[in-house]
């Protein structure tokens, strides 16, 4: 909330969207900063009380790292590809306001189709809420790309058996259009 009533009071004094957007990548920055700084104390806090389990911890984190990492290279590339070759009309067209219902489907079966961690729908869908997609579509694709797996539909199914894993995707799956609906309300 306080992100956004910064946004529109930046947007009502510059015009200049491209300004909004740096003004917006400053503060992500900032926030990161600061993330690294708590850690980075957390560290040094806990070096002397147990070195082992730092050095554990650092491993750990380095592995968890060097696994994500070419998958955020990908997502990202993605986002480079979708931002230069797709024409934003063209997803103004599918997934803007005039297609409300119809782009509520799209996005929502575009993120349960997707695979990945919920950290990559981010980027992908602020490029696609750049250019011109109604905000509760996008709300349903991030709803949808986290809740529901169904590339990852066959596994589910062998744990918790089939029955479960159907019922369970299909009521994701109409929780991320309402989800949609009820962001578009409240926006």
């Amino acid at each position: 909330m306080l992100l956004r009533s910064n946004m529109e009071r930046h947007k009502t004094v510059s015009p200049d969207p491209t300004e909004t957007v740096r003004e917006l990548d400053v503060y992500m920055l900032s926030v990161g900063v600061i993330y690294i700084v708590i850690i980075i104390c957390c560290y040094c806090f806990l070096w002397p009380i147990d070195r082992n389990k730092v050095v554990e911890s650092l491993r750990l984190s380095w592995q968890s790292l060097s696994k994500l990492l070419p998958f955020l290279m990908a997502i990202f590339g993605l986002v480079g590809l979708f931002q230069e070759f797709i024409p934003a009309e063209l997803i103004t067209q599918h997934l803007g306001k005039s297609s409300s219902l119809f782009s509520l489907l799209i996005s929502s079966f575009a993120g349960a189709v997707s695979i990945g961690p919920p950290l990559a729908a981010y980027p992908l869908a602020e490029t696609l809420l750049s250019a011109g997609a109604w905000p509760p579509a996008i709300a349903a694709f991030v709803f949808s790309w986290i809740t529901i797996g169904i590339i990852t539909l066959p596994f589910e199914a062998t744990t918790f058996g089939l029955h479960f894993a159907l019922v369970r995707n299909g009521i994701s799956f109409i929780a991320a259009m309402l989800c949609g609906l009820i962001l578009g309300l409240l926006l």
